[in-house]
């Protein structure tokens, strides 16, 4: 019998958790020729998520968790996930029931009998969110899709069903600094996408405010482009030209006319202008140096506390 592993990133989700069970079983019941294991990772909660985890591995011999030393990220979540994963086929999604149970069957008809390597899921609507995040988001898709090679569908989400051949290929990329959405589309394998509405948290807040999702933004077109460093080049190239132009320019009024060179004030805003490019390119450099300082240290990405069969 083929055996999908669920896995579930869960950071501070003592609300939520009992929902998702009880949801993602009644699915399961429902798809009596597969096999399952639930695997829950607890990406060092401060709330009753791990006692919570605990009960349910006690009561369920298909439920799994794997509990971190401290908060790692969701990305650190949801690649202990694929590792801990003992599957044939792999569904990763949240554990507030924004990523529909219900889809599951979909998906796995689309992957063993449509021919394809994976389903994955977007998102058609945004309803409930602020505009101006839903702005930056639809901006972060165009911009991303034009600078990378990944191939990221906007309103992607995180929620999918891999064959085991796809999950070998995600592990086998061991950066540690790690965007998914990326790395999805930069494996390749023939995907479907499997569109639906846009649903509210069942329990608990989230996890993301608008500045870690701008930090994450930046961590994938990091990890997945150097467009911003030709754009340092580009920059420094026309500036150059500028300033040339602008020296044939005073060179002529002053030989030609008698001009007198302008004051101090435009001297001044030439000087803030190009210290304030020289640092965004300082600052560019220095996020691609930083990210390469990181992965040289070849630290764990995660490192596990307790799992169901007890603590290290």
């Amino acid at each position: 019998m083929p055996k999908i592993s669920i896995v579930v990133p869960c950071y501070n989700e003592q609300a939520a958790l009992p929902l998702f069970y009880q949801e993602i079983t009644r699915v399961a019941g429902e798809m009596d020729d597969v096999e399952f294991e639930f695997v829950f990772i607890d990406d060092g909660s401060k709330d009753d998520t791990l006692p919570t985890l605990r009960r349910l591995a006690a009561q369920d011999g298909r439920v799994r968790f794997v509990s971190f030393s401290r908060n790692f990220g969701k990305e650190a979540g949801m690649l202990a996930g694929l590792e801990a994963a003992t599957g044939d086929f792999v569904a990763t999604m949240d554990a507030d029931l924004q990523d529909p149970p219900a889809l599951l069957p979909e998906l796995y008809k689309a992957v063993t009998e449509e021919g394809y390597d994976c389903a994955a899921t977007r998102r058609t609507t945004r309803a409930g969110e602020p505009p101006i995040r839903s702005f930056f988001a639809r901006m972060f898709y165009k911009l991303i899709n034009r600078i990378s090679d990944a191939d990221i569908v906007d309103g992607a989400r995180d929620y999918r069903l891999m064959r085991r051949a796809m999950v070998d290929a995600i592990l086998s990329m061991r950066e540690y600094n790690r965007f998914s959405k990326g790395i999805f589309g930069w494996v390749g394998f023939k995907t479907k996408w499997v569109p639906f509405v846009n649903a509210e948290r069942v329990a608990g807040e989230t996890k993301w405010s608008f500045w870690k999702l701008f930090l994450y933004s930046l961590e994938g077109i990091i990890a997945f482009s150097t467009a911003p460093l030709a754009l340092a080049s580009v920059l420094g190239v026309l500036i150059c030209l500028i300033a040339f132009v602008f020296v044939v320019v005073v060179l002529v009024k002053t030989l030609a006319f008698g001009d007198p060179v302008g004051g101090w004030p435009s001297t001044m805003c030439v000087m803030l202008f190009l210290g304030g490019v020289q640092l965004l390119c300082i600052g560019i450099s220095g996020q691609y140096l930083a990210k390469t300082y990181l992965e040289t240290k070849r630290r764990p990405v995660y490192l596990v506390r307790e799992t169901e069969e007890g603590v290290r």
